[in-house]
């Protein structure tokens, strides 16, 4: 398969003010009127690429096979297929990709709601986000086996799901919500049950990693209005978190890396704490940052290169790329203007984002069935303020 020619003007011009603009426009929208295309830096997201975006989640969302199902079986009677044990997040390879692919085409419809994909990914939607459909899904997380399943990386693709459809003024969205409410409620207890419990954050290149989660769920729950949830995640980041100083960068990444838990990090902490603060924590943590490649964080700023696009876990280094443009992202937001670290991190998203994009129409399922999150994700500057 021949890669598309994606983007060919956005990479050219003006790379560094990519998200930074992008959150802006988000912000001034509020996430929920349905306008022109979104303009992303200088230029907006075009027809053909929005389609070929949402192809690959049209595409993989109804493959079932192959799959790599992570449930505990207690008897024989749980040998079930993917379909059986999960009969809308069954697709996509695993239960997470999935659940993303579900929310790629969600906030690619409410952006842009003139886009030719716009009556198949209606009708797609329609067909899975079921009420039936989700209360088999929520139900699920009822047996003591299955109370850590997707912990909590597929929870908070789950809730930031339930966070796109509650912010959208839209008819089918509304009763998808509906429909989603159940395991909505039910994946915030879980995570409400679990955070008391959980001694040390979990830091990893990979889908345990807290940071990642708890910025998507705390996210969601300013959107949600749950106090609750707000005041137990930013207790649970300052506690574990705020003391962090001279994080080793140059150890990052490893080689099935999708995620840079420093990053994670740190784009958690820009959501916990003031600005002020958050600078000062941020040169305690990353005390290199404005050095630039020439300092300790040259690694974290430095493009990764995969290896192999066929080889699953080799892939993983293309989101990777991808999740330092975006934390990279929100974390130049939050300082100040004059920051020089703001140069260094806002080159650094430009150069990551591009990189990113080099893989995602690979023609391999191994990066197919997930890389389009990653990358619509970036590109519509969700997280952003």
């Amino acid at each position: 398969m021949q890669k598309p020619k994606l983007f060919p003007q956005l990479w050219l011009v003006h790379k560094t003010a990519l998200l930074i603009a992008a959150a802006a426009l988000l912000s001034s929208k509020g996430f929920a009127q349905p306008a022109a295309p979104l303009q992303v830096g200088v230029e907006e997201i075009s027809t053909q690429e929005v389609v070929q975006l949402s192809e690959l989640a049209l595409k993989g969302i109804n493959q079932e096979y192959p799959n790599k199902p992570s449930n505990v079986m207690a008897s024989s009677a749980d040998v079930l297929s993917p379909s059986a044990m999960h009969p809308v997040f069954y697709g996509c390879f695993d239960w997470h990709s999935s659940v993303h692919g579900h929310w790629l085409l969600v906030r690619l419809l409410k952006l842009y709601p003139q886009s030719p994909k716009e009556s198949e990914i209606r009708r797609l939607l329609n067909a899975q986000l079921t009420k039936e459909k989700l209360a088999a899904e929520a139900e699920y997380f009822d047996k003591k086996e299955n109370k850590s399943f997707e912990r909590m990386y597929g929870w908070a693709w789950a809730l930031r799901l339930a966070l796109e459809l509650r912010t959208w003024e839209d008819p089918d969205a509304k009763r998808w919500s509906a429909n989603l409410a159940p395991l909505e409620n039910k994946l915030v207890r879980l995570a409400k049950d679990y955070l008391p419990k959980l001694s040390f954050p979990i830091r990893t290149g990979q889908h345990p990693d807290t940071g990642f989660a708890l910025a998507q769920l705390l996210d969601y729950a300013e959107g949600a209005e749950d106090l609750d949830l707000q005041k137990q995640i930013i207790a649970f980041a300052k506690s574990k978190y705020l003391a962090d100083y001279d994080y080793p960068a140059r150890y990052e990444p490893s080689g099935h890396d999708f995620f840079s838990t420093c990053l994670n990090e740190a784009d958690l902490m820009r959501r916990v704490i003031g600005p002020t603060e958050y600078s000062e924590w941020l040169d305690q943590f990353l005390p290199e940052l404005a050095r630039g490649k020439e300092g300790d964080c040259a690694s974290i700023l430095t493009p990764a290169v995969v290896s192999d696009v066929t080889d699953g876990k080799l892939v993983h280094l293309a989101g990777l790329n991808f999740n330092r443009a975006w934390t990279q992202a929100g974390i130049a937001q939050a300082l100040p203007a004059e920051d020089p670290r703001r140069k260094v991190l806002e080159a650094s998203v430009a150069a990551h984002s591009e990189a990113g994009m080099d893989y995602v129409f690979s023609g391999h399922y191994e990066g197919e069935h997930w890389l389009a999150t990653f990358a619509v994700y970036v590109l519509t500057g969700t997280g952003l303020r």
